[in-house]
């Protein structure tokens, strides 16, 4: 594909195949990662080799960037085994602020639901990156023996172990986004006044609480189960800071909340079944939060070029020259 050129003769930034697929190599990197930061860091390593390759040699660079990327989260995911094995407290993926048009794309926004990325934690990192790839993606089973350095063959062993894995912990109940909304409304209306019979209305008997503070800030150590604990937990919530400030938003493709303690924030998503919350996923850990002013790109298409805006040509925390 030729590029077009700058006043220069130079191809243009937004021309480039990696500008083009941005958005979808930070999708498959933050899915098998589950941290917007560790992606980020990803797709800069990624755009500095990409740099030195001779883009004569490369007949399609959406499939040579993905492997790219795949090898590159494959090492960055064995290497942040040890420090998850050793995370204070409940582990959570980031929050990422998205625009509703996600949710459009259904498989999509099951797979980077907070609920999916926690399923894909319990996954050994090839078969994370197996199922990802193949699910979400739809690469091949030849593609992505390459991505993953190991044999078509056993590409497809681990494939059926990893679905099965999955299938046997995801959420069994999907619900339209229309009904996830109309119940996180009612929820943040109960957290609002923080009434303990409207809680417990909205909320399944089996509701599930966690919280992930990293050792950072202050939370539940373990999953807080039963609506009455959850329930007298948050109504007390109210009494223990100054100003308690909610607001809905989308985050990873679903309705979803976002808390404001004194002015310090922190996330809120939710599993619903039958009209109530099953379970909540509450993110307070600071370093977690660093996507939730500006809506992330998540996507398993290409953007056009006349769609990037200036600040997505950005590649983490170097940046490419506009």
């Amino acid at each position: 594909m030729p590029d077009r050129t700058s006043g220069h003769g130079r191809p243009t930034v937004t021309d480039d195949p990696f500008v083009t697929h941005r958005g979808l190599l930070f999708t498959v990197a933050y899915e098998m990662l589950g941290s917007a930061a560790d992606a980020e860091d990803v797709l800069q390593e990624t755009w500095l080799r990409w740099a030195d390759v001779d883009r004569s040699q490369v007949r399609e660079p959406r499939a040579y960037l993905v492997r790219a990327v795949t090898r590159q989260a494959l090492n960055r995911l064995r290497s942040l085994s040890r420090s998850r094995e050793d995370y204070v407290g409940e582990w959570l993926p980031d929050p990422l602020l998205t625009s509703p048009d996600v949710a459009d794309d259904i498989e999509l926004a099951e797979s980077v639901s907070v609920a999916m990325l926690t399923v894909l934690e319990t996954l050994g990192p090839a078969e994370r990156a197996v199922f990802v790839l193949h699910e979400v993606f739809d690469l091949p089973y030849v593609e992505i023996a390459e991505a993953v350095g190991k044999s078509p063959a056993a590409v497809r062993q681990i494939a059926r172990r990893a679905r099965d894995h999955v299938a046997a912990r995801r959420p069994r109940v999907q619900v339209s986004a229309s009904e996830r909304q109309a119940v996180v409304e009612r929820f943040l209306a109960a957290l609002r006044t923080g009434a303990l019979l409207d809680l417990l209305d909205v909320m399944a008997p089996d509701v599930v609480l966690i919280t992930d503070g990293g050792g950072v800030v202050p939370a539940a150590p373990a999953p807080l189960h039963g609506a009455e604990q959850v329930a007298s937990l948050l109504a007390g919530v109210q009494g223990k800071v100054d100003a308690l400030e909610l607001a809905a938003v989308w985050l990873n493709g679903a309705p979803a909340g976002r808390i404001e303690f004194d002015g310090v924030p922190a996330s809120l998503s939710v599993d619903v079944r039958e009209g109530r919350v099953t379970r909540i996923y509450v993110v307070r850990n600071p370093h977690k939060l660093t996507r939730l002013d500006e809506p992330a790109e998540l996507t398993r298409q290409p953007t056009p070029p006349t769609a990037l805006r200036a600040s997505q040509v950005f590649v983490g925390r170097a940046g490419v020259d506009v």
